[in-house]
């Protein structure tokens, strides 16, 4: 039930009939016609903008539209008052009924409460972590991971079949520096002595893998050359990263669906396939580019390439595909693996990138618009720094990783709730900053502690209740929800369902911790009026009738926030 809907329906038909009785022209275009809560709260409940955005084709004044509109709004019994304002904006305020209705629809539908059938079983990838398999997930792949899981699980929860998904690029050099760093990790295992050089990877992680594969081949590969040992020593190491990897996910509650290797597009016709796909429609040519805008690099030279005409979908330039030597550029394997994406018959793809992918962004979307022909939307998004603090010091080592902020470290700091719910706290393109010291506080200051206390503190109430023998079902009679500020918070429960596809329809998940934040003050605001009102507490011993409404709504709130939370990954808590 999303009251904002309903009462944009309302707005709408209420316009149809003003059409209907020649007061507005035939054909008027009411798609942006909107119903929102309104900037300041004393302005009422919600507002529509609708004479706004009629006026100019109705060819009427935006304050007369709004007074004829008014009159019929005022007619339905769902309407308190409706009263223009400024130029023409329309302020309406609901009945107490209206308002006491969301709390029951909310009780009645439980765990299925803003829950919308928005996405209409679209197919959805979700492509997110991808991090490079040469050792654990540090902090920042961490937000990347956190962000990605709790987008595929709000599309989920909006009616979209999503696919969680990492790209293991194990098909670049690194691997190859893995696997020399795990060979000195063997030599040591063996006795000797080991010097690791700039380049390599000399966290203590690899430890164990070296002391594994010195139990598993013995001492076959000591003194031979590289060629004997790279590729089998690559291919074991990135198997022991891959496991550490899926580990570090576990801890934080991630599980992928798909772990598709980079690897596998290599010498099997994949990147062949994709590039002849594009060429078939006119988008690969050899030709030569212009130098990088700026200061030209003294080593530039022109030279004829292979490209991919990029700038037909919107890119800056058009982007090499293979290098002078007949080799892969970068770019290739990963057209090659949207062009696989979309063969799948996805709908729409999101990847989620670290910050530094930000010049990839216009031709990776130019890639998939041409595979695709424009049938399949790419969004990126893009994840900014998290710098882990501990008050003012900031970390940035770990004896596990040598020289990175793992994520089992912060996950073993604070666990993995905290972890989840703090890395929402900002907006994905924003930079983080993670207290270690804040986030574990019992303050206001502290959101997550903010919005489990509220959580919590319903269950406690309701447990006294049922001790003291008072009525905890939901009755018949919700008439003693009367107070504003009981009103208030109801307003606020009832946004959910509106506030669900907002963030589902823009791909941020960080509107539903900036949600239950707001929602939990709501609740602790009421909560501490009824200190100084007793007509506000929750239970009345005295009347059971009141008291069964008052839980009533505490209930819905438990509900929406345990709803919401489930979104974030979040295990709500009914003690603390």
């Amino acid at each position: 039930m999303n009251i904002f809907a309903d009462i944009r329906a309302l707005v709408i038909e209420s316009l149809d009939a003003m059409t209907a009785e020649g007061a507005l022209p035939e054909g008027l275009d009411t798609r942006n016609v909107a119903v929102e809560p309104p900037r300041d709260a004393a302005h009422g409940d919600m507002a529509t903008n609708a004479a706004m955005v009629l006026a100019k084709p109705a060819r009427k004044k935006p304050r007369d539209i709004a007074e004829a509109l008014a009159e019929k709004l005022r007619g339905d019994a769902r309407i308190a008052s409706a009263e223009v304002a400024g130029p023409g904006f329309l302020n309406l305020r609901l009945s107490g009924d209206s308002w006491r209705a969301q709390v029951r629809a909310a009780l009645e539908a439980g765990a299925g409460y803003g829950r919308s059938d928005l996405g209409q079983g679209r197919k959805v990838n979700v492509e997110f972590v991808s991090a490079n398999p040469t050792g654990p997930m540090h902090v920042g792949h961490t937000r990347g991971a956190v962000f990605g899981d709790a987008l595929a699980s709000l599309l989920a929860y909006t009616g979209h079949d999503v696919t969680r998904e990492y790209y293991i690029n194990d098909g670049g050099a690194q691997v190859d520096v893995l696997a020399r760093s795990v060979y000195l990790r063997y030599l040591e295992a063996l006795g000797q002595t080991v010097a690791f050089e700039e380049g390599t990877y000399p966290g203590d992680y690899l430890i164990a893998v070296g002391e594994a594969l010195a139990k598993e081949v013995g001492e076959q590969w000591v003194d031979q050359p590289e060629a004997v040992w790279l590729e089998e020593i690559r291919d074991y190491a990135t198997d022991a990263m891959m496991d550490l990897i899926r580990a570090d996910l576990k801890a934080l509650g991630v599980e992928m669906d798909v772990f598709f290797s980079e690897k596998s597009l290599y010498g099997t016709g994949q990147i062949e396939a994709a590039i002849k796909d594009l060429d078939g429609k006119g988008l690969i040519y050899r030709g030569t580019l212009e130098p990088p805008k700026g200061k030209t690099p003294e080593d530039w030279e022109p030279r004829e390439q292979t490209l991919f005409k990029s700038t037909e979908y919107g890119d800056d330039v058009d982007r090499p595909i293979m290098k002078s030597d007949g080799g892969w550029t970068y770019f290739a394997p990963d057209i090659a693996y949207h062009y696989d994406k979309v063969s799948r018959g996805f709908d729409e793809l999101i990847d989620i990138f670290g910050a530094d992918h930000g010049g990839y962004v216009k031709r990776m979307k130019a890639a998939v618009a041409a595979l695709s022909a424009e049938r399949v939307p790419l969004d990126i998004k893009l994840m900014q720094l998290v710098k882990l603090k501990r008050g003012d010091q900031e970390l940035k080592m770990s004896k596990r990783a040598g020289t990175f902020v793992t994520l089992r470290d912060v996950v073993e700091m604070v666990g993995a709730d905290v972890t989840r719910f703090v890395m929402l706290t900002r907006k994905n393109d924003a930079p983080l900053d993670f207290d270690v010291n804040k986030v574990l506080e019992q303050s206001k200051d502290n959101p997550v502690w903010y919005v489990q206390y509220a959580h919590a503190r319903i269950h406690s109430v309701l447990r006294k209740a049922e001790e003291a023998g008072l009525p905890t079902d939901t009755p018949a009679d919700l008439s003693a929800i009367a107070d504003p500020a009981e009103f208030a918070l109801v307003a606020k429960l009832a946004e959910w369902p509106r506030l669900v596809e907002i963030a589902a329809e823009a791909h941020e998940p960080h509107r539903i911790a900036f949600y239950l934040y707001d929602l939990a003050s709501e609740f602790h605001a009421l909560w501490n009026k009824g200190n100084a009102n007793p007509a506000l507490r929750f239970m009345q011993e005295d009347d059971p009738a009141t008291t069964a409404a008052k839980l009533a709504l505490i209930r819905a709130v438990a509900i929406v926030i345990s709803n919401g939370l489930g979104i974030l990954g979040v295990t709500p808590v009914e003690k603390m």
